[in-house]
């Protein structure tokens, strides 16, 4: 996806890649946002805290919708192996 087009990110200052890297670090990793800060703050991009729940807020379901995607909980994995075994069992 070319984030520089997106037209979710229009009227934005900061660069889509800094803000989409932002957003999916917050959604795939058990982090706050203040740690989300520093990790920041450590590659040289200075955003608050609130600028991290502000873009959270505005992104963050399309996110957290894309990473579901790719990784599907464990316990629904499990449950779909478990009724592809049944399945197995009834019909050979």
């Amino acid at each position: 996806m070319n984030n520089a087009r997106d037209p979710r990110y229009t009227r934005h200052r900061s660069p889509a890649e800094v803000t989409s890297q932002t957003v999916w670090l917050y959604f795939r990793f058990p982090l706050s946002l203040r740690m989300v800060e520093e990790m920041l703050a450590a590659r040289g991009i200075l955003v608050s805290y609130e600028t991290v729940r502000q873009w959270a807020l505005k992104f963050g379901l399309y996110f957290a919708n894309q990473i579901r995607r790719r990784f599907p909980a464990p316990v629904a994995q499990a449950a779909q192996e478990a009724r592809h075994r049944t399945a197995l069992d009834d019909h050979g």
